[in-house]
């Protein structure tokens, strides 16, 4: 069997892979909806059954992630990647998959093998009176995950290879790579201080392998590997819980709710109903500048409110929106601009997952933090859209106006038959949550169902529509969770090395008045956001400010706002925010890097003025009382 064909067989086991989790992606979504309606029309629900939800969402992220690897569909930054020869992109992915990809993988493998193993022989069962036995199998299935994904790494090495034409210069690149761990080996062996405290080296590293063009999760999960080894307060054996880390993402059942919104997404854009909301609400703007720029924030901004999920909402506005703006020569700058910070607003729009959080760990309400986000939220919102205006007068070609060559009275009722359906479907999944009636998960179910009624109410349904949908939302799926992955290896590493520390004993310092703290606090939190996860510096950061809020007597709820404000700007900040990469991995070749960059700093900015006024002017949170 020569090289082509052993990798052609390898492509087949991550090709059946994932659409084995595309089926599920259907299956979750019925049985979620399933139990939904039975809980709450018959009240009647099974532990056992929504356990064995949570499991196939486990199976369709974990399949999910071979399959997008194969379809290169784990996102990258690609300044400089899309001007590469064809043969530089080959060696830098063979340079990829073993020194960031195989390392990890074996090293998380064999950690998650210890822990499915101690299951197994523990006999764990679920902890919940009427749950699943055997909880070894779905632990296992995080360590068969990665088997896969070494299978799938082999076969990418022996792809790129083929693609190599001038085999010296391979050689010269990885003997530059030897050369650089021969001199890292001696200095470790030799115990050579750092010239520069490792913290802040590991971001060094990390921003220079993605401006390479490195893919995002593994360049998180291989740069933490390379400082444990290097770094001796750390070892690898930090990664030993890693695998218990992820298997609380796996377990987090308010995530389940990404596939489903997603797929939701994929179903209305496919339809077409999805782009008839939106050229419907553009139209209604009639000759005003940058009125479908001023929908994609509206629609935005009711996704914000049903799902609460910065990647899924900024998928889902991907997908949908950006072609249609792209086809109406709007700018791709603002385009993809807009649609990145009108999905972000879920990490401030209630039912806001980071409310949740920082209510849990600064001992706060969560409905007080959730009618003190209506008013910012609305502040966003507003700014957002006279930015838009703004700029679509004073530069004429950056979003066009729709031309109108029907009376207005007819695109009005026109507007209404196109906007009504999908807007009661939103309606519904927003209502249902806001009510209290379902949580996220069950109205994205729910949702799923809504948009394939819309599609065959549109004549759109048929079978191609949903082997499309479900297997995008396979490998869109993937790689956010891929990236939830590799940034917690790099949270690890970064607390081992002391990271926490530093941040410590930096805020214990006397900060000499309660304002100067506060800059001090939002500029730390700020600059964390650009490297990791936001639920990071909720559970490290956040428990440290604490003590010090109630020192300076400031409002905990106004200051968790604050916080709240400030995590979501980090979403957009380049080259670390989240939802760049969740664009950009949804956008494809629609738009490069570069574009997005360009397009979200005014946004960044608008966001940052937003969080000054809500700083001078604290009384506007209470607006909708206290």
């Amino acid at each position: 069997m020569n090289q082509h064909q052993l990798s052609y067989y390898l492509d087949r086991v991550a090709k059946y892979s994932g659409y084995l989790a595309a089926i599920l992606v259907v299956v979750l979504s019925a049985l979620v909806a399933y139990d939904t309606v039975m809980r709450y029309l018959f009240s009647s629900g099974s532990i056992a059954l929504q356990e064995i939800e949570w499991h196939l969402f486990d199976v369709v992220f974990l399949l999910g992630i071979t399959y997008a690897l194969k379809h290169d569909k784990h996102v990258r930054v690609d300044i400089f990647f899309e001007k590469y020869s064809q043969q530089t992109r080959a060696i830098l992915q063979i340079v990829s998959m073993l020194l960031l990809v195989v390392p990890f993988s074996l090293l998380f493998l064999n950690d998650a093998i210890d822990m499915a193993y101690q299951s197994f022989t523990q006999t764990e069962v679920s902890s919940n009176p009427g749950g699943l036995t055997h909880r070894w199998l779905i632990k296992a299935m995080l360590a068969f995950a990665f088997v896969l994904l070494l299978l799938q790494a082999f076969s990418e090495v022996l792809k790129a290879y083929c693609r190599v034409e001038n085999k010296s210069a391979l050689g010269r690149v990885f003997g530059i790579v030897a050369l650089l761990g021969g001199l890292v080996y001696m200095a470790w062996f030799y115990r050579v201080a750092f010239w520069f405290d490792p913290v802040f080296l590991m971001f060094g590293l990390a921003l220079v392998l993605l401006m390479t063009g490195f893919q995002v999760a593994f360049v998180f999960a291989g740069v933490a590997l390379f400082f444990a080894l290097i770094a001796d307060e750390v070892g690898v054996g930090v990664f030993e819980m890693l695998p218990y880390r992820t298997y609380g993402i796996m377990g987090n059942v308010t995530l389940m709710a990404v596939p489903l919104f997603i797929f939701m997404g994929l179903i209305l854009e496919k339809s077409k109903m999805a782009e008839g909301l939106l050229i419907s609400m553009g139209k209604l703007f009639g000759s005003v500048r940058g009125g479908l720029a001023i929908s994609v924030v509206l629609v935005g901004a009711i996704l914000a409110a049903s799902t609460g999920i910065v990647g899924a909402s900024v998928v889902m506005m991907s997908l949908i929106a950006l072609p249609l703006m792209l086809k109406h020569n709007y700018s791709p700058s603002l385009a993809s601009g807009s649609i990145a910070a009108s999905g972000t607003l879920g990490q401030l729009i209630p039912p806001s997952i980071v409310l949740i959080i920082l209510g849990d760990q600064m001992h706060l309400s969560v409905g007080d933090l959730f009618r003190a986000a209506v008013v910012p939220g609305l502040l966003l919102i507003l700014l957002y859209i006279i930015y838009i205006l703004v700029i679509s007068y004073l530069n004429k070609d950056i979003a066009p106006a729709i031309i109108l060559d029907e009376p207005y009275s007819d695109v009005v009722k026109e507007a209404l038959k196109q906007i009504f359906p999908p807007l009661l479907l939103i309606g519904v999944v927003l209502g249902s949550i806001f009510a209290g009636i379902a949580s996220p998960t069950e109205s994205a179910a729910i949702g799923v169902f809504g948009a394939t009624g819309l599609a065959f109410f549109n004549g759109a349904f048929n079978f191609s529509l949903v082997k499309y949908a479900s297997i995008e939302t396979v490998k869109l799926t993937a790689m956010i969770f891929m990236i939830l992955i590799g940034a917690t290896a790099f949270s690890l590493v970064f607390s081992e090395l002391g990271g926490g520390d530093m941040a410590m004993a930096f805020f214990s310092e006397d900060m000499g008045d309660k304002w100067t703290f506060i800059f001090i606090a939002m500029l730390v939190i700020f600059l964390l956001g650009f490297f990791i996860d936001f639920i990071e510096i909720a559970f490290v950061v956040v428990p440290i400010l604490v003590p010090i809020v109630a020192l300076f007597g400031i409002d905990p709820i106004w200051f968790a706002i604050l916080i709240a404000m400030n995590l979501q700007a980090s979403f957009l900040t380049p080259p670390f925010g989240f939802a760049l990469f969740y664009l950009k991995g949804a956008a494809g070749d629609k738009v490069s890097t570069g574009a997005i960059y360009k397009g979200v700093i005014p946004f960044i900015l608008l966001q940052v003025l937003a969080l000054g006024i809500i700083v001078m002017f604290p009384e506007l949170i209470y607006l909708f009382g206290r």
